[in-house]
């Protein structure tokens, strides 16, 4: 594999090209893999490791974007996430600890639904058990 990578690398980038396209025609997702290894290791000079300028340009926006969700996830996620207006967070914080005691009580109810059924149904075996006649063994005395 590595000497076909070598190969291609001293032909340059109209052979990558030329290869990823065979592998758009042969089967798909050779040409899907070619094209993302190119993008990857840079061979378009447009990949993540900051090779030329259109790598570096946009490797810099990705980080600082994924930076950016990732903090305010970890924010919202804490429930420190502000939107900027004191109002509305507090509403939806009350909104949000509202809802929560309303599934609280809602497991609540559902387990003594859960319960009650269950009694129920071995209320109605045990009396099935006790009604139901002595089998008969065969056996006379």
């Amino acid at each position: 594999m590595t000497q076909v990578v070598q190969t291609l690398d001293d032909f340059g980038r109209p052979a990558w090209l030329a290869a990823m396209i065979l592998g758009f025609i042969v089967f798909w997702p050779v040409g899907a893999v070619i094209l993302a290894y190119m993008l990857w290791s840079g061979r378009m000079n447009c990949g993540w490791h900051g090779r030329g300028r259109c790598g570096s340009r946009l490797g810099e926006h990705f980080e600082r974007a994924r930076s950016r969700i990732d903090g305010e996830m970890r924010n919202f996620g804490r429930g420190t996430y502000s939107s900027g207006n004191k109002a509305f967070d507090d509403y939806r914080e009350a909104t949000l600890k509202r809802l929560e005691e309303e599934e609280r009580e809602f497991r609540a109810f559902l387990d003594r639904l859960r319960q009650a059924k269950d009694k129920s149904e071995f209320d109605q075996f045990v009396s099935e058990r006790r009604d139901r006649p002595e089998p008969n063994t065969g056996a006379t005395t």
